[in-house]
């Protein structure tokens, strides 16, 4: 078992966090990991993107071309990697930024306005994680429950906007649930 996916949007959406939290729990499931971050010279409003590489096995080669999957954060990250998600594939379409869709059928659309749910959770900050849980609960990659205690690592020096996080996490699993 492979799979890779592309997390993309503007730099400053928390990109390359959601893709390391992602790498962390399979890591945790004993799984070999890939991460390999990308982004423009503006950081921070630029383009960013980062893929994460999942296997049983060892992996041959990070760099992939055709992902299993796609977190889209903005529009032009959709527009730009949609066509090439593998068919039977996800692709998590951020609804608040996003108003189209991917047009395709061979692969599942999971739309959902992540900074609308962040904003009502407590702060936009919380986006990634909302796209994060919410993409893991529908593509099954990684224990829930796992992903969840990294993202409350990760934030453990910052206790205070732990509560913000673990409520932007479960609100992304219950969207992905129920649709």
């Amino acid at each position: 078992m492979q799979t890779e996916i592309k997390f993309a949007g503007f730099g400053g959406q928390g990109i390359l966090l959601s893709a390391k939290l992602l790498a962390y729990a399979a890591m945790k499931q004993d799984f070999f990991v890939a991460w390999v971050p990308s982004y423009g010279p503006e950081m921070r409003g630029g383009t960013a993107y980062c893929t994460v590489v999942i296997s049983d096995k060892r992996i041959g080669s990070p760099i992939i071309k055709n992902p299993s999957h796609l977190v889209a954060m903005n529009r032009p990250s959709l527009e730009k990697f949609a066509n090439d998600v593998k068919p039977g594939g996800v692709i998590f379409i951020n609804s608040s930024l996003i108003p189209t869709r991917s047009e395709r059928d061979d692969i599942t659309e999971l739309v959902v306005p992540a900074n609308d749910i962040a904003t009502k959770a407590g702060s936009v900050r919380a986006a990634n994680i909302v796209a994060l849980s919410a993409f893991a609960a529908k593509a099954k990659i990684v224990d829930l429950e796992l992903l969840k205690n990294c993202v409350k690592d990760e934030f453990a020096a910052k206790a205070k906007i732990i509560p913000l996080n673990m409520k932007a996490f479960d609100e992304g699993v219950n969207i992905a649930n129920n649709s």
